[in-house]
């Protein structure tokens, strides 16, 4: 062929190829065409196909070569169908297809990514797990990292399962739906794992409290004391309040009201309820403030019988001072106290004065302070400590003869404090006798005479021993006077024994006492022996004691006469006159 010819059939080649059109891009997608995959994101499991599309070559007869080779398996299909997806098959893909001996060019590469299955979690909202009946819950279920697929949920428990089964369910609840709440997720096949349990508690509506800071339902003028509004359990919580009386309720309205510098018109029944959302508790119990003028308070004395005796007590005794607060009892109370007008230290309620003192004499007086507030100054109580009384012993009746069977009462007597609450002592001689109280009654016998004295003890305090009083008893034995000589007839001038004799008595150390008083010269004996005068003449009594015992009285009768004198003749008739 001539080179002629071969230059025009280049041309021509030419001409005819720079006409022809380019190939056309493929372009590659995601089937199913799910939300999900949308973003060329699909979970462990699931299944995707990967298509490879030539826009307008429709017809023709294409092979296809994939990126990544694992795709190119014969024969070499439009499209690439991934079952069970792994991580591994994550990653981007990008064809080309082929006709004839033409190919276009490489797709732009689309990148598909597994994930591993999220695991759900369930909310509830409002967040609160405790949740009153009647209040309105929404029960949502999140899968993270899965938004934007189409999940369908299952639920547990089974009742919230209603198709279309949604991602939340809104519930006005009551103690029924009380229980573990929990979801799992389902795109196409492939199902989440389920989310973890939340419970939801569902309790009957709380009934607040109204509390007083400080706990005293009863202040005083002045004081200052904080209503507050509680909810048991209801703590978290976003509470609105409302309040009776009315003009609590000042905006924002909170749970604790604060009354400072308190008046009566602050006095009267407090209550309240509480709201979150559209939910309202039951109102509270009323609590009733009561706001008095502060009291006076009361110094008293103990023990009791300080009081009785206008707070007299002895010293040595222990004494307790004791203010008192009428109506004001459980409070927080500090105290001042004062003697005359000096402060003493305590500030509690009460003082005790141990082992008194006279120096601890004076008038007691107080007042109690709680928060800022004072009360006003008690009265004046007066205390007196005294020098313990000494007792006097009395005998009833107060005769000096008793006689062995007569009723004889005892008693100890302290001047000025009849009543008191004394307890005694007694001793009759040195030996201590049994009684305990101010008097003690006996029938005597002989041994019941002797010296008795008392003492007497109240608190740690005691008096000091009476004198002594005797109680002699008078026993049924009477002795014999006699006289020796036993003449009829005693001369002035003759010697004559007077003797106490008592029968039976022998051996026994007996004492006597004589009348006339004259014969009782120490030591008394049981005779005396007399050279008489006619100023001797009369009655001679004596009677005999030993220790407390006396006999009756003997008698006998002593005529003392002139002595007869013998005279001569011649002194007869020597005076002047005759004496017959």
């Amino acid at each position: 062929m001539s080179d002629d010819v071969l230059f025009i059939i280049l041309v021509l080649s030419t001409v005819i190829c720079g006409n022809a059109e380019a190939p056309p891009e493929p372009t590659v997608t995601l089937q199913p065409s799910g939300t999900q995959i949308h973003s060329s994101v699909i979970y462990s499991g699931e299944t995707v196909t990967v298509r490879c599309e030539i826009q307008g070559g429709e017809g023709a007869q294409w092979t296809y070569e994939w990126r990544p080779h694992k795709a190119n398996t014969p024969p070499t299909s439009r499209e690439y169908t991934i079952s069970g997806a792994t991580k591994s098959d994550g990653g981007g893909y990008s064809c080309r297809g082929k006709r004839d001996s033409s190919w276009t060019e490489w797709s732009k590469s689309i990148t598909l990514t597994v994930l591993s299955p999220s695991k759900p979690t369930v909310t509830l909202q409002p967040s609160r797990t405790q949740i009153y009946s009647g209040e309105t819950v929404t029960v949502r279920c999140e899968i993270r990292g899965g938004e934007g697929a189409q999940w369908t949920y299952e639920w547990r428990p089974a009742r919230l399962n209603t198709p279309p089964t949604s991602s939340e369910y809104r519930i006005t609840v009551t103690e029924f739906d009380s229980g573990g709440y929990s979801c799992r997720g389902r795109a196409d096949r492939f199902f989440t794992e389920w989310s973890d349990i939340i419970t939801l508690t569902v309790s009957s509506p709380p009934k607040p409290t109204v509390t007083l800071q400080p706990s005293w339902t009863q202040i005083y003028s002045g004081e200052t004391v904080t209503v507050r509004c509680e909810i048991q359990g209801g703590e978290g919580a976003q509470w609105t309040y409302e309040w009776r009386p009315a003009k609590l309720n000042t905006p924002p309205t909170s749970r604790e009201y604060r009354i400072s510098g308190a008046t009566k018109s602050d006095g009267g029944g407090y209550s309240c309820i509480g709201r979150r959302g559209s939910f309202y508790t039951q109102w509270s119990k009323s609590i009733t403030l009561t706001v008095s003028s502060p009291p006076k308070p009361t110094v008293t004395l103990q023990p009791s019988w300080t009081q009785i005796y206008s707070g007299e007590i002895y010293s040595g005794e222990t004494v307790t001072v004791r203010c008192e607060i009428q109506g004001g009892e459980g409070a927080q109370w500090t105290y001042e106290w004062r003697r005359g007008q000096v402060n003493i230290r305590p500030t509690s309620s009460e003082y005790t004065i141990s082992r008194a003192t006279e120096s601890d004499s004076g008038g007691y007086s107080c007042r109690g302070r709680r928060g800022s507030s004072w009360t006003e100054w008690s009265d004046i109580t007066t205390l007196n400590v005294l020098s313990p009384p000494k007792p006097t012993v009395t005998l009833q009746p107060s005769w000096t003869q008793i006689y062995s069977g007569d009723r004889v009462t005892v008693r100890c007597e302290i001047q000025g404090v009849e009543r008191a609450q004394w307890t005694y002592e007694w001793r009759r001689g040195q030996s201590s006798i049994h009684p305990t109280s101010s008097v003690y009654t006996i029938r005597v016998t002989e041994s019941d005479g002797g010296g008795y004295s008392c003492r007497a003890t109240r608190s740690s305090s005691w008096t000091e021993w009476s004198d002594i009083t005797t109680l002699r008893v008078t026993v049924p034995i009477e002795p014999t006077v006699t006289l020796q000589p036993s003449w009829p007839q005693i001369y002035s001038g003759e010697t004559v024994t007077v003797r106490c004799e008592i029968q039976g008595g022998e051996g026994a150390q007996w004492t006597y006492e004589w009348r006339p008083a004259k014969l009782n010269t120490p030591p008394t004996s049981n005779e005396y022996r007399i050279t008489v005068t006619e100023s001797d003449s009369g009655g001679y009594s004596c009677r005999g004691r030993r220790d407390y015992s006396l006999t009756y009285w003997s008698n006998i009768r002593l005529t003392v006469s002139c002595k007869l004198q013998m005279f001569h003749p011649h002194q007869l008739f020597h005076q002047k006159y005759l004496f017959l």
